[in-house]
């Protein structure tokens, strides 16, 4: 089967045709995603009204180009996917719409996906890995521990109670005067500073619980800013590679003691770690995570960069792997700014 993805619950107007075959095997027949990061600089973050505009403006086009790429005309695919939340919700109605016309007048199915959902399944699209598996998902406001355990199956061990990662560095980034998004600047600075310069506390770390916490970090990010003005180059840097460090570390130890609850829960089963979203580009992060996996005697698997950011191939391949299980959504299925992944609604036998 062949299915049109629509995403645009962010800043990004991505569209892509993905297929499933028979025996669930995937391949990405077009990836077409436009970033806006131009239209929100001067502002210094995603501002929503010019987020949907932009969508409006160019979603037809990436929708055409995504079709051209792949080689098909539109009325080839045999669904039609969109993110319907959680987001910036006049970007979802602007995808949402669209993909309800366009299966309107070809009289495909829809299929609503839930934007987590999307980022859950993303290794099995690029690595065809079987279920279930533990899952840290670190997206937009999202930072949580998930056990995935099949499509629509989804059980949260933890999540942030205040801040979620990507939003920390990006605090970081503004408060230090760096460029929007923060992360990579963050990390680009941090490869030249002194990690140890700057001892930087662990909320939450010494609780027996799979959750964060980043708002107290970033807190002490600035008086540490505060205490060192007029900042040099240099001291940026060694505040950017003391919090790098510091936020490793802690996701390093919620990864080995996540893991040791998959094993103990799950036993007999492979231990393997997905990691899902814009935050998995970050090397460091990264590196943690794969030294806390091996030293778990577990399997870590970051799916290609460019699928941990938003796109549409991982919202078509989410909603192929719900019509592959004859999910799919009546046309006036509402776009939602919020919806857990671990919601009720998540469920196949209630739909989405």
């Amino acid at each position: 089967m062949r299915v049109l993805g629509i995403e645009t619950s962010c800043d990004e107007t991505a569209a892509s045709i993905v297929e499933r075959d028979a025996d669930g095997r995937a391949t990405i027949l077009s990836n077409i995603v436009r970033s806006q990061l131009e239209e929100h600089a001067p502002y210094g973050g995603v501002v929503p009204e010019l987020a949907a505009r932009a969508h409006v403006s160019h979603l037809d086009h990436i929708i055409e180009r995504a079709a051209a790429s792949a080689g098909i005309r539109l009325s080839e695919v045999d669904a039609v996917a969109a993110t319907a939340g959680p987001g910036l919700i006049g970007g979802v109605l602007v995808g949402l719409t669209t993909a309800k016309a366009i299966a309107a007048a070809l009289g495909k199915p829809l299929i609503a996906v839930n934007h987590l959902e999307a980022h859950a399944l993303t290794a099995r699209l690029t690595d065809g890995i079987a279920f279930p598996y533990l899952m840290l998902l670190v997206s937009g406001g999202h930072s949580q521990f998930v056990l995935v355990r099949g499509v629509g199956d989804y059980q949260r061990w933890g999540t942030t109670i205040d801040d979620a990662l990507g939003e920390a560095f990006d605090k970081v980034a503004k408060l230090l005067g760096l460029g929007n998004p923060g992360g990579p600047e963050v990390e680009k600075l941090a490869s030249q500073g002194d990690p140890r310069r700057f001892n930087f506390p662990k909320p939450l770390l010494k609780e027996d619980r799979l959750d964060f916490s980043f708002s107290g970090l970033k807190t002490a990010v600035r008086l540490a800013a505060e205490q060192q003005a007029p900042l040099t180059d240099q001291d940026v840097a060694d505040i950017c590679a003391s919090f790098q460090r510091t936020v490793a570390e802690i996701v390093s130890v919620r990864a080995r003691s996540a893991l040791q609850r998959y094993a103990a829960e799950l036993p007999g089963q492979p231990l393997r770690l997905v990691v899902a979203g814009g935050v998995a580009a970050n090397k460091a992060i990264g590196a943690a995570l794969r030294e806390a996996a091996d030293k778990a005697g577990a399997t870590l698997i970051i799916p290609p960069i460019p699928l941990c950011t938003d796109n549409g191939a991982m919202v078509a391949w989410a909603g192929a792997e719900r019509l592959a299980l004859g999910a799919t959504d009546p046309l006036d299925v509402a776009a939602k700014a919020r919806w857990p992944l671990d919601s009720a609604d998540m469920g196949l036998s209630h739909g989405v």
